[in-house]
Order: structure tokens, then C-alpha cells, then sequence
């Protein structure tokens, strides 16, 4: 059976992995000291929600708010009470030398994470969980890694990936960089965070089959920016249990072409038909939930979207919806048949999309009128997103049970809803120059003198000028069109 193996390296990283369902295996890393007391290391393998964290069982929906109070900071102190899965004792990994908790001791810079990755006792136990994990697949298919961008994890992440490339040359390595929602921490901690994440962005995707910024965070840079909004879900943007919540929706999602038993596409297949010309770095985009009014047809509710698309940006630049592309990779779930289409037989129809005999039809037709000149595939499945306690209770009023749209909110109390229908989509995307140049530009000006503190940790001052350079070049793989001259950014300032 074909498996990957799932890699999560990180505080964030850790509460947005899905424990994916089927013969899938999973090696974490996290960083608390206490982790090793919790029950997450006392038992064999545990089956999560396909979209959220779960306990042995989902509980009863009277339970709800008292879930709600739990995971909203009552008693969570570490990711494992997070998690609320069991985990196997070879998935965990737990790294003394940092703390979670406090201001002080923490893993926060680039340079600690690629030196701990170094150390000959973790490298050993790092290959022990991972050799461990890889016999037991029959195929492997490759790696995924969930890494946080912003502290010092992507230092662990890049010597990873590193390790995996050079270890297991040929299979796949697709790796997603979180980033929580991230609101004012001070000009040393913003810094720290802008270098953490350049100098992951360019590690990370060269040693990767491709990589995907992942994020409700406007944006990547110093500027601050509000978060990603979606019209039916209503989320507070300061909690890992609802931003981490809706990732885990959207990277189940993505996920799928290379996940269902049925599908011809691989790991490997999905990267190269999204890498190509250099472009090592995808954007991702959704719906959450995918707007579908119930009791319409799919091609009604697309043909509404021909102009105004109804996914949003997940890497980090606003509030953007982006439609043109060169290749994307498009999954639709939570469509039934009797969704597809509202023909009568011996009817004109209404439109070409209307003509199109199955989902999977109408979907391609909808990402050819879009994007023309892109390659695309698409997946279409029955099976919705489930949203079950303990994923919390964030959504419109105007959702039935199911996640489709009503007309008017009702005028009883819901129940909770229990499934939505979900759009994502992976594109190599023009908006990517504006995504990874912003960033660049915002520490070509970096004063470095000033952050001696940062590049004391391992890091030498020259190869973050050459990582920088790097970023640009990176981000020029994606620029189309002629553009304001770059070359007034080309000078340092303070």
C-alpha cells in the first residue's frame, strides 16, 4: 500500500496536522519538555477527524461548550494536550533544550534549529523515528512536512528536508510552512520572525519537490496586516484552535490526489506538474466553506463565480482572489450527484456549464474559462469535510447541518454543523512574485549590524545576503509582466 510519511516540525505545525486517515504514518516533533508525560506518548496509534484533532470518540453535541472552553486555553498548555490524540511513542521527539512556556529559553532563531538537527544525538534519534516509520510502508510515495516558518524551526526544518533529500533521492518531499496569525511582538521578535521565514522559504524549497507558504496571515512581511476572512465562518484569529482548525480543513483537502487509493497521480506527479521552470513554490487557495446554496446545482453556483472566485489567498497576502495561474491542482468535495446538475431532459442548457454531464466536467470547464492557458487538474469527491465536535463551532447561521447555504438564517436554534463542502486549490501563481519580492524587500533594507544577536547563533551574515539574493531570484521565476524598477531597493538602509 502507498504511504507517505508526515513530518510535523513545530509548535503551530503540530496543531494543524491532520491525522490522516488510512495507511498513513506520522513522526512529530515538539518542542515541550513535559510533553513526554502526557497521554499522547502512552498509547498506540490514534484515527483523528479528517480535519481536526479527536478524542477516542467525537463526543455528544451537548458537549460542545465545554470543548469549546477547553481548547480555547483552560487546559491547554502543550501541543500534545492539544493534539487530544493518541499518538505512537516513536512519533514524538521531544527537544529539552528549548521551553514552550515564557519569553526566555525558546527556539527562535534559524541558526538553533539548523545546529540541534546537527547534533549527533538528535541526528540519531531523528533517523531512528523516521526509519522506524518508512519500514513499514510498502511503497513509499515520499515525505510530508509541516514546519513552522517563523521561529526557530525552520532551521530544524531546512536540515530535515536536507536529510530527506539527500536519504531518500527520487521519492517526494512536499513541505508546507505554517504561520500563525501573528499580531505585534516588537521590532527584535517581527525582525527575528521576517529572517526566520526568508531563510526558511529559500531552504526548504530547494531542497523540496515543492513547498507552500500556509497561513490566515495577511501578510509575511513587517507590515501588519488583518487576517484571511471567510463570509461564513466566524473565527477568532488569536486562537490555534480555530485558525489551526481551518488549515487542517484546507491541507486535507490539498492533499487528496496523492492520498485516495483510486487516484493515478502521485506525490512525485503532483510536484512536477506544478514545479516546472524553477518554480518550486505553490500558493494555496480555498473555500471554506465552498459556497453552494442548497438545493442549487454545481454549475449554478459556479456560474455566479465567473468573475468574483470564491476561494481566498492561504500564503500570506491579504485578502486576495487570484485566478490567473500557470498550472493548478483543484480538489472540490462534499458535492453529491444530485448537486451536479438541474437539466430537465429535452431542455436547452442554460449554459455550457449546465452541458457538462459529471462534476468532474464542470469543474475542468470552470478552470478553463478562468484560467485558459493553465494546466489543470481537478478531483471531485462525495465525501465532505467533517466538522464534528471537537472542530469547533465557528460557522454562519445561514449553514444547515451539511454546510450548504440557506436563504435566510433560521429561525430556531441549529444544531451543530456536522460536514461542509470545501474548494482548494495548489497554483503556481503570478501572485507569488508579489508574495516572496515583498518579503525580500523588506530585508534587503535590514541594517544586519543591528541583529548581532541573531547571527550569532550559526548563521553567517554573508549567507543570509546570499539567501536573499536567492529569495529574489526565486520570486522573479514568477514575475509575468514588465514591472516598476526594482533597482531603488537594491541599496541598504536602516
Amino acid at each position: 500500500m502507498a504511504a507517505a510519511v508526515t513530518l510535523q516540525l513545530g509548535h503551530y505545525a503540530g496543531c494543524v496536522g491532520a491525522h490522516w486517515r488510512g495507511d498513513v504514518a506520522t513522526y512529530e516533533a515538539g518542542a515541550e519538555p513535559d510533553a513526554g508525560r502526557r497521554r499522547g506518548d502512552a498509547s498506540s496509534e490514534g484515527e483523528g477527524s479528517c480535519s481536526a484533532p479527536a478524542r477516542d470518540a467525537p463526543p455528544p453535541l451537548s458537549r460542545l461548550t465545554a470543548y469549546q472552553d477547553v481548547y480555547s486555553g483552560g487546559s491547554v498548555q502543550v501541543w500534545s494536550d492539544y493534539l487530544k490524540v493518541h499518538l505512537h511513542p516513536k512519533s514524538v521527539f521531544v527537544i529539552h533544550q528549548y521551553n514552550h512556556d515564557g519569553d526566555s529559553g525558546r527556539l527562535e532563531a534559524f541558526g538553533q534549529g539548523e545546529s540541534l538537527v546537527q547534533d549527533p544525538v538528535c541526528l540519531e534519534e531523528l533517523e531512528d523515528r523516521l526509519h522506524f516509520f518508512v519500514e513499514e510502508c510498502d511503497y513509499l510515495q515520499g515525505f510530508q512536512v509541516l514546519c513552522d516558518l517563523h521561529n526557530g524551526f525552520s532551521g530544524v526544518g531546512a536540515k530535515v528536508t536536507e536529510l530527506l533529500h539527500d536519504e531518500y533521492c527520487g521519492r517526494g518531499i512536499l513541505t508546507w510552512g505554517l504561520t500563525p496569525v501573528m499580531h505585534k511582538t516588537g521590532r527584535e521578535k517581527d525582525f527575528y520572525r521576517l529572517m526566520n521565514t526568508a531563510l526558511g522559504i529559500v531552504h526548504l524549497s530547494s531542497q523540496s519537490s515543492l513547498f507552500c507558504p500556509l497561513s490566515l496571515s495577511g501578510s509575511l512581511g513587517i507590515k501588519s496586516e488583518p487576517p484571511i476572512t471567510f463570509p461564513y465562518i466566524n473565527y477568532d484569529a488569536s486562537l490555534n484552535y480555530h485558525s489551526s482548525a481551518i488549515l487542517a480543513a484546507v491541507l486535507d483537502t490539498l492533499t487528496v490526489p496523492y492520498r485516495l487509493s483510486t487516484s493515478q497521480c502521485s506525490m512525485m506527479h503532483l510536484a512536477e506538474m506544478l514545479n516546472f521552470s524553477g518554480r518550486k513554490v505553490v500558493a494555496a487557495l480555498a473555500a471554506v466553506p465552498f459556497p453552494i446554496v442548497h438545493g442549487h446545482s454545481l454549475p449554478d453556483t459556479l456560474g455566479t463565480h465567473q468573475q468574483n472566485v470564491p476561494w481566498k489567498l492561504l500564503s500570506s497576502y491579504g485578502e486576495q482572489k487570484v485566478s490567473r495561474c500557470f498550472a493548478q491542482s483543484v480538489v472540490l468535495r462534499g458535492i453529491c450527484k444530485e448537486n451536479c446538475n438541474s437539466n430537465c431532459p429535452g431542455k436547452q442548457p442554460a449554459s455550457a456549464l449546465h452541458a457538462c454531464e459529471t462534476a468532474e466536467q464542470i469543474l475542468q470547464h470552470y478552470l478553463h474559462t478562468l484560467s485558459p492557458g493553465a494546466f489543470s487538474t481537478s478531483h471531485v469527491l462525495k465525501q465532505p469535510c467533517h466538522t464534528l465536535p471537537p472542530y469547533p463551532q465557528f460557522f454562519s447561521s445561514l449553514l444547515t447541518r451539511e454546510g450548504f447555504l440557506l436563504d435566510r438564517p433560521l429561525s430556531y436554534s441549529s444544531t451543530a454543523v456536522e460536514s461542509i463542502p470545501v474548494l482548494t486549490a495548489l497554483q503556481s501563481s503570478p501572485v507569488l512574485h508579489t508574495v516572496l519580492y515583498s518579503l525580500y524587500r523588506d530585508l534587503q533594507k535590514l541594517d544586519t549590524r543591528r541583529w548581532a544577536s541573531f547571527f550569532s547563533t550559526g548563521v553567517e551574515q554573508d549567507d543570509f545576503k546570499e539567501a536573499l539574493h536567492e529569495l529574489r531570484t526565486l520570486a522573479q521565476c514568477y514575475k509575468t509582466s514588465f514591472e516598476a524598477d526594482e533597482s531603488e531597493d537594491e541599496t541598504d538602509s536602516d
